[in-house]
């Protein structure tokens, strides 16, 4: 192909005294012989070149100007198949481009950074600019004010913090392009005095004498250290007699600690202490013991609690947490542990703000099946009172074990199970919210009235009868079948459901006794009746059916003009008898 025009064709100078052409190669596809010449001369007379031009991706030219300021330069691309021509026309002193400062140093105090530096070029006047990388990652620019000045100083630091700088300069007068950057300089801020509060707190434990009081304390977002803690110090005061205060100095590495007060309220103050300074002091007060305090130390000697624990529940973020709010307190902390089976257990803390009644609380420490407790607490004047406490899962697990069922009542149609009471106890992996009893008969499906039917992995079916009631400890299973066995279970279930069903317990429903008094009244009492008749056949006819009825037991005859003394009469003409017999001659005489 035939030569393009140069591109990015331009020219500049670093020391007034030579000048640098550059521009971008074009591809030909033509090499050897036949590959581009590049050829760079006045424009008034390009018969004589300049100078030499190199090219490795860019093409570059230079020639002292001596004391020429204007230029007029053409370069020219050829080869066998064409030439193209670019012209630049320039003033030196308006293309200054300065080689990069170099010899870097700086000067810190704790917020501030002053920058030095050197370049090549002391006759020309330069503007430098300088760039500061910030510890969390912003980057911002400084430009110097005076033209020619080899330092400029950047404020509003952070103390005891690390910066990375580096700088350029471009001409002060005639502004062309900016040199390269110097080779970056990190260095760090001197220690200031820290900045903030500790955030602090305690935790209270009645005993004979006094209180054992653990303190804590960590480092706030708020809070800056500006520079190396190199210890806690802990100043107690005891309020009401206006003793002395006693300070306690910790290293750095701790961040809790034991003391022991008696029952006076106490003031007690935490400060943190880098090379430089103090930090401002975190202040809370310890009320006065009170009997309420003996009566708390009481029930934990009984293992009872004044205040009822809370359920709460667990989310995807976290445990969810609410409480009443009271307009006397200022702010809300809730403390708990991430680790409660370990003792002494880490205690964490949160604060909330007097508008806050509820929030999520949230950490990596927490798992499914672990009981957490919470304690909220209303804090006014750097007093804290207890108000609530919550007990919760982050997801609660099925049960451990499976209730021990102590007695079995059978009857024909029933069968009333008794169980111990589940041990709900801290190492639960959830609440237990109830019951179920599973029944069903060793032969067949289960239809039992009340019931509902559930199915098995292996597609088997039983019928579920739920009792809501965790307290509950017995259930009676009724409308079963004489005289057939049955398998049954009971199993505790949580808020994340029940153990799978493995082991029944088998029982056989006895035969209906009603059914067999019915029998006997059926069968058996006839059958006796039917023998003594056969028995004493001539009694019971005699009694029963006899030859001659007597007229005394006749309904008939129970008529008042029918009776003559005790005697019931039959007149004779209120009878049609189909035959008359004479038993007797006397008696006729007599009648």
């Amino acid at each position: 192909e035939p030569p393009d025009t140069p591109k990015d064709f331009s020219c500049q100078t670093q020391d007034m005294k030579r000048v640098t052409c550059t521009w971008r190669e074009e591809e030909t596809y033509l090499y050897g012989k036949n590959s581009p010449r590049y050829t760079l001369s006045k424009t008034s007379s390009q018969k004589m070149a300049l100078c030499k031009a190199s090219c490795s991706k860019q093409c570059s030219c230079s020639w002292n100007i001596g004391q020429q300021w204007i230029w007029n330069v053409t370069v020219t691309v050829e080869n066998p198949l064409g030439k193209k021509t670019a012209t630049d026309v320039f003033d030196v002193n308006h293309r200054m481009y300065p080689t990069a400062p170099f010899q870097v140093w700086e000067d810190c105090t704790d917020t501030e950074m002053t920058l030095h530096w050197n370049y090549e070029n002391n006759e020309i006047d330069l503007f430098c600019q300088t760039e500061v990388l910030q510890p969390d990652g912003k980057v911002e620019l400084h430009n110097s004010s005076i033209a020619d000045s080899r330092r400029i100083t950047v404020r509003g630091l952070q103390p005891y913090s690390e910066y990375t700088a580096r700088v350029r300069c471009g001409a002060a007068k005639h502004f062309w392009r900016w040199s390269e950057w110097s080779q970056p300089l990190t260095t760090r801020t001197k220690e200031g005095t820290p900045s903030g509060k500790l955030d602090i707190w305690r935790e209270i434990t009645p005993v004979l004498r006094g209180r054992n009081v653990t303190l804590f304390w960590k480092q706030t977002p708020s809070f800056q250290a500006n520079g190396k803690i190199i210890s806690y110090e802990v100043t107690l005061e005891k309020i009401e007699d206006g003793s002395q205060p006693e300070s306690i100095s910790f290293s750095s590495i701790y961040n809790s600690t034991r003391i022991f007060i008696d029952s006076h309220s106490y003031r007690i103050s935490i400060v943190a202490k880098n090379n430089v300074n103090f930090s401002l002091p975190s202040v809370l007060i310890i009320s006065r013991a009170t009997d309420n305090s003996r009566k708390i130390l009481f029930c934990s000697f009984l293992g009872t609690e004044e205040l009822k624990e809370g359920q709460v529940n667990g989310t995807d973020d976290g445990i969810f947490i609410s409480w009443e709010p009271r307009s006397i307190y200022d702010s809300y902390i809730i403390d708990w542990c991430n680790f409660p089976r370990l003792q002494p257990c880490d205690l964490q803390w949160k604060r909330f703000g007097p508008n806050t009644s509820s929030t999520v609380i949230s950490s990596a420490a927490f798992v499914p099946g672990v009981r957490y407790k919470f304690r909220i607490y209303g804090s006014v004047a750097n007093r804290a009172s207890l108000l609530e406490k919550k007990i919760g899962y982050l997801r609660e697990l099925p049960p451990f074990l499976d209730p021990i069922v102590r007695k079995v009542d059978l009857t024909y149609n029933s069968v009333t199970l008794s169980w111990d009471s589940y041990l709900t106890n801290e190492s639960e992996p959830g609440f237990v919210r109830g019951y179920h009893v599973y029944v069903s008969p060793i032969q067949g499906n289960c239809n039992l009235k009340g019931s509902k039917k559930h199915i098995l992995s292996d597609e088997s079916e039983l019928c579920k009868y739920t009792i809501e009631n965790p307290e509950e400890k017995r259930y009676t299973v009724k409308h079963l079948i004489p005289n057939t066995k049955y398998k049954l279970v009971v199993k505790a279930f949580t808020g994340g459901g029940e153990t799978p069903i493995v082991n029944f317990r088998y029982i056989d429903t006895p035969y209906n006794s009603n059914m067999l008094y019915f029998v006997f009244l059926l069968v058996i009492v006839p059958t006796l009746v039917a023998a003594i008749c056969h028995w004493k056949m001539k009694w019971v006819k005699e009694c029963c059916c006899p030859v001659i009825p007597s007229p005394n037991k006749s309904k008939v005859l129970s008529f008042k003009e029918f009776k003559i003394d005790s005697e019931k009469v039959l007149k004779i003409n209120d009878c049609l008898p189909d035959v008359l017999a004479m038993d007797s001659n006397v008696e006729a005489h007599k009648l």
